[in-house]
């Protein structure tokens, strides 16, 4: 690690190129914090996502009209608002509203913190998107296949946890890639409310280095990593859960 340090700092002594992450431990601990934030926002987002696809998905076959309407009004409501704007309204909107503490010192603390929103938002934006993957998931299993789930005693929901889903999963597999990906991407907007993420950390220290072209750099090719690394971990699902007929 030390010849990586002396090597950037030789660097930036003969070229100018000042990589501040790469030898300075202030700014390599910030850039490790913000990338953590990322990763962290990003798994738990997906993670979440994922659940509430698969749930909105199994309730838009409910037998209750209300149900239906009110999955359907859910989609169409996140589907269709920019995912910043949903930021700003659960942040400024809906937390101002929350009842909240007050310190020692008497300032205020909310219930839910910055990071924590983020989640929020940023999960029920990816889920929405991921009930529509599902849904076409799981239209696409034969109803054949469910009519022999409940000829074997299997209630719905068990049907569809242990045999519709399984199989639906490999078909929207592709789709909901490409969503995760974007989910990804998208974590960056937590910085318009403070979210110390790589973005936001990576902007402190080009304002304060100047140094913008080489941490822009840096945080091009930390993304390009991460969404390397998640097209990777899903292509290697994708081929684990691959059954001749379902989903190639």
């Amino acid at each position: 690690m030390t010849l990586v340090a002396d090597w950037f700092r030789t660097l930036y002594d003969t070229t100018g190129l000042n990589f501040t992450v790469f030898y300075d431990p202030y700014d390599r601990e910030r850039y490790l914090r913000g990338l953590w934030t990322t990763i962290y926002l990003s798994v738990v987002s997906i993670l979440i996502s994922i659940v509430i696809g698969a749930l909105g998905a199994w309730l838009q076959g409910s037998p209750l009209a209300i149900v239906r309407r009110s999955v359907n009004g859910f989609v169409v409501l996140f589907r269709n608002t920019p995912p910043l704007v949903q930021i700003f309204f659960f942040y400024f909107g809906l937390g101002t509203l929350l009842p909240a503490s007050f310190d020692a010192s008497g300032l205020r603390q909310p219930i839910l913190n910055n990071v924590q929103w983020a989640i929020i938002s940023l999960s029920l934006f990816a889920g929405a998107f991921n009930v529509e993957i599902f849904r076409s998931g799981i239209e696409a299993v034969p109803r054949t296949t469910l009519e022999a789930a409940e000829s074997l005693g299997y209630t719905r929901l068990k049907a569809y946890l242990f045999i519709v889903l399984p199989l639906a999963i490999r078909v929207c597999l592709p789709s909901l890639n490409n969503n995760l990906v974007n989910l990804l991407k998208t974590t960056t907007l937590a910085y318009a409310i403070a979210v110390p993420e790589t973005l936001y950390v990576m902007k402190q220290i080009w304002s304060e280095s100047q140094n913008v072209s080489e941490m822009m750099t840096v945080l091009l090719a930390t993304y390009v990593a991460l969404v390397g690394i998640l097209v990777w971990i899903m292509h290697r699902w994708e081929r684990a859960l691959a059954i001749p007929g379902y989903g190639r």
